[in-house]
């Protein structure tokens, strides 16, 4: 009677401190409320802990919930099960699994809330065959038709590249939803297999914003960024709102094709729904008006952002520096010098870029050394460019050449051209020779090289040398790539190629063109008779 009474008494001072938990709002109460349950031996509860561990997960102090583990003798399946959550919120993976393992060896059966998590930390390790082995599990403990787990195993496969595997838990799922589908579609693009994720994407029965945001990723990441838009154009016309996600997965192909009134309406519609506190939103429209040459609307974007990353001052500097404006450039840098964000490797090429634009010798050199003393970064190929590109500017052609024998790097097509284009303009062709030697090497069917160096010995007026180049060119086959161009018309953009007539417009494009030639021959006919009048 007596041990029943105690179990009682110990039950009513549980749910006494369980309500008093959840009431809890910050660890400081928290820790007082935990040094009342040491002082009533109540520290080895597995209920009163499980929620205690479920508070600890919630303010992220996951070794507090490591301590409480640890004092049980005894942990239940609710426990292991609320301690390999909060693991895996943390994205202690490794720690996940051992966790799982010593549930299994002390003979608790996992469930159904503890496989999402295990199967999710399987996923972070990108181990297939640990993944193969959780699966096993999940069938051995009869799991399976649960289709939150088998949307965690599918994802699971996805992240470890298993796309047998994949397709497998896909095609016997007891039931889909859109996760389901979106996650075997961005299995497909993850590999960059965009033909098989279009047909995918075909066949959902069911598109959420991921699944379009997905598509438009995928295709701005292969470089098909008419397609990009094209999806994006597919999406609003599907009455589908864009989050600023789907808006920074469309903000590349927009750079990329120079869509800038596509670009100004994402930026009038990330502003009206809020999208602009998100910082690396704001990065990628500062990009796309800086590319598409229009740099003061990038200052204006940078201006009113609540908070800038080492991304955003970068950003800024390299669009400044493109756009010629080298001091603005420079004095940009010694602002971010006044903030927390710390200079990247990207931030000093668009600073060297600026000082080679502008001719700024001294103030380039000392940016470079500064790399290494002050910021501690090791210059790249792009650094060593970039400063190759202001000693040839600036005439110092012999120091240029000196500094391309001695990188710690081989140089790369992008040096030499930059050493050429530099003797062209400075009129020295025993040193352009030189150049084009090593460029002929790296770059062997580029006609623009011999063309560069034809158009130097005809400034020099050396017309044998002019004769020998083009001799070259004739004795090689070279193929140029076509030429290509594009436009943008109701925020739809159409690419054209040079000789391509696979589009479904292209007759009438060429009709117009006939048309138009006709028009000016008939005004030069026009023209010559009244000259003749």
């Amino acid at each position: 009677m007596a041990a029943s009474s105690d179990i009682l008494s110990l039950k009513i001072m549980e749910n006494m401190f369980i309500t008093i938990l959840n009431n809890c709002k910050n660890m400081g109460t928290f820790k007082k409320i935990h040094a009342q349950v040491i002082k009533f031996s109540l520290s080895d509860s597995s209920y009163l802990v499980t929620k205690m561990v479920n508070i600890c997960d919630q303010h992220e102090q996951l070794g507090y919930v490591k301590l409480l583990f640890e004092q049980v003798s005894q942990p239940n399946i609710y426990l292991y099960n609320a301690v390999i959550r909060a693991h895996t919120h943390r994205h202690m993976n490794l720690f996940t699994v051992y966790l799982y393992k010593q549930m299994l060896k002390e003979a608790i059966f996992p469930d159904n809330f503890t496989f999402p998590f295990v199967i999710r930390s399987c996923g972070g390790l990108f181990g297939l065959h640990l993944s193969k082995q959780v699966h096993g599990h999940v069938f051995k403990f009869g799991v399976q038709s649960n289709t939150v787990i088998e949307n965690s195993l599918l994802d699971m496969y996805v992240k470890c590249d298993g796309i047998e595997d994949r397709h497998k838990v896909f095609d016997e799922m007891s039931q889909r939803d859109v996760i389901s589908w979106n996650s075997l579609l961005y299995g497909h693009i993850k590999l960059g297999q965009m033909k098989r994720a279009r047909q995918l994407f075909e066949e959902m029965p069911e598109k959420s914003v991921v699944s379009w945001t997905a598509m438009i990723s995928g295709y701005a990441r292969t470089g098909s960024n008419t397609d990009a838009l094209k999806i994006f154009h597919m999406m609003q016309l599907a009455g589908v709102k864009p989050d600023w996600i789907s808006l920074l997965s469309v903000l590349p192909a927009c750079t990329q094709l120079g869509a800038l009134e596509l670009g100004k309406w994402i930026h009038f519609y990330a502003k009206k729904n809020g999208f602009l506190q998100r910082t690396s939103l704001c990065n990628a429209l500062i990009e796309m008006y800086a590319k598409s040459g229009n740099i003061d609307q990038a200052w204006q974007v940078f201006d009113n952002m609540l908070e800038r990353d080492v991304i955003s001052w970068s950003t800024m500097i390299c669009g400044l520096a493109n756009h010629g404006k080298a001091p603005e450039a420079i004095q940009l840098f010694q602002e971010m010098q006044k903030t927390t964000a710390k200079p990247n490797e990207i931030t000093f090429v668009g600073l060297l870029s600026a000082c080679a634009h502008a001719g700024f010798l001294e103030d380039g050199l000392r940016y470079f050394n500064s790399m290494t003393t002050d910021y501690n970064l090791e210059p790249r190929i792009e650094h060593y460019g970039c400063l190759v590109d202001l000693l040839g500017r600036t005439g110092c052609l012999g120091q240029a050449l000196e500094l391309i024998k001695t990188l710690p790097m081989k140089p790369d097509s992008a040096i030499w051209g930059s050493l050429l284009s530099s003797c062209r303009i400075k009129g020295n062709a025993a040193m352009a020779v030189i150049a084009m030697e090593h460029l002929l090497e790296l770059e062997p069917e580029d006609a623009g090289n011999y063309v560069l160096l034809s158009n130097l010995y005809a400034d020099l007026g050396r017309w044998d040398g002019v004769s020998r180049v083009r001799k070259l060119i004739r004795g090689k086959i070279m193929s140029k790539k076509p030429g290509c161009s594009a436009i943008e018309v109701n925020n739809v953009v159409e690419e054209f190629v040079s000789g391509d007539e696979s589009k479904p417009f292209s007759g009438e494009v060429y009709s117009m063109l006939r048309l138009l030639v006709s028009h000016q021959t008939t005004g030069e006919i026009m023209a010559v008779e009244m000259l003749d009048f």
